[in-house]
């Protein structure tokens, strides 16, 4: 099985060479939503003395560690770190039919085993990310959320296993969590300028992009209020959160395009419950930047055209799409696959505005809005 670049390591060695010649599929699922996953798909063959290659060899069982390291000639990385959880092998009608298909989840797997019943007093959000990446012996990457829960008016309790806390936590912020090798993240989305190289779908001869959709949603973004009693002085709340916290990744906000009079939608979280106005604030600032991304996309990339990895959870430049829609974009879900007839890479990108600012470098070497059309 030939590629640019492929090795994988099982139990912190190098997997042997009759294992790379049985390789039918390596596929690596990286979200912004979900743990890391990653796919090995096995040739099985059937000895003389009645044996099946890799079925009973313990160093593919399940919990023991795998890595994939892949990429492109010039853009080799690490795209997962993790452990087997699934192994499924397959007898099909004839023995060349015969797979063994191994499953892996990224190290957020160990957060996700043992549902938790606990108490956090006087702790903000952000302190109970950092603990829980920290018993872990993860290096805790976490962004500080200002509410401190007062245990005189309330106290968090967790019912579900730390990685669901955890992303329950980050949701009522606005923030992504997840893990990464031996870093657990916590904070908002990053959205600073990234040196992913360009994708470009039509672009004659630099086209590296052999499909693009996208969808406007002009549902998406909407007004979120808020109204509760003051637990303590019964006074009543009200919060209101209408503009966004979040970098635009284009010059016009769907919000440009309502007609005179008319105004967005307004959403009002009914089963949510919350200890004051900073909480308040902080769940309908989440609420609203959450829909604040109306426009969404996916694709598929020539890999060896585009000569790169394509990461999640960083922004990229697109072109060729019209001068709408050519811009920066987040990406959100990279699938890596590898087979006999090579590398691509699938994605999905959303944005929060459309048409470019005029920052975009769409040459790569400074050509700003020139860069957009063929």
């Amino acid at each position: 099985m030939a590629h640019d670049s492929l090795r994988l390591t099982v139990g912190g060695a190098e997997v042997e060479e009759k294992l790379y010649r049985d390789l039918i599929r390596v596929e690596v699922e990286l979200d912004e939503e979900l743990a890391g996953m990653c796919r090995l798909t096995l040739a099985l063959e059937l000895g003389p003395d009645g044996r099946w290659s890799h079925l009973d060899d313990d160093g593919l069982a399940p919990w023991q560690p795998l890595t994939v390291t892949a990429g492109v000639e010039d853009d080799t990385r690490e795209l997962f770190a993790g452990y087997i959880t699934h192994v499924r092998p397959d007898f099909g009608d004839g023995l060349d039919q015969c797979r063994l298909e191994l499953w892996a989840m990224d190290a957020s797997v160990l957060l996700d085993r043992d549902d938790v019943l606990k108490d956090w007093p006087n702790k903000s959000d952000s302190d109970i990310a950092r603990e829980t990446f920290q018993a872990y012996g993860l290096d805790a990457v976490v962004t500080d959320t200002a509410v401190i829960h007062d245990e005189q008016v309330s106290t968090i309790i967790q019912r579900e296993t730390d990685m669901q806390f955890l992303r329950r936590l980050a949701a009522r912020n606005g923030f992504e969590t997840y893990v990464e090798g031996n870093r657990g993240y916590f904070g908002p989305p990053v959205v600073s300028t990234s040196r992913q190289p360009v994708l470009a779908a039509q672009f004659g001869d630099a086209t590296n992009v052999t499909r693009f959709s996208l969808e406007v949603n002009a549902l998406a973004p909407s007004t979120v209020a808020m109204s509760q009693v003051d637990h303590l002085t019964k006074e009543l709340l009200d919060v209101t959160a209408e503009e966004a916290t979040q970098t635009p990744l284009g010059r016009r906000p769907l919000a440009g395009y309502l007609a005179a009079g008319m105004s967005p939608g307004l959403v009002r979280p009914g089963s949510a419950v919350t200890t004051g106005s900073p909480e308040m604030r902080a769940l309908c600032q989440s609420l609203f930047d959450r829909g604040d991304w109306f426009v969404t996309g996916s694709g598929e990339i020539d890999s060896h055209r585009y000569g790169a990895v394509l990461t999640p959870r960083a922004t990229v430049v697109v072109k060729g799409v019209g001068e709408t829609h050519s811009g920066t974009y987040y990406v959100t879900r990279v699938t890596h696959v590898f087979t006999p007839d090579g590398y691509r890479q699938s994605f999905g990108v959303k944005r929060n505005a459309v048409r470019p600012t005029g920052s975009e470098d769409f040459a790569g070497g400074g050509a700003g809005l020139a860069g957009v059309l063929p």
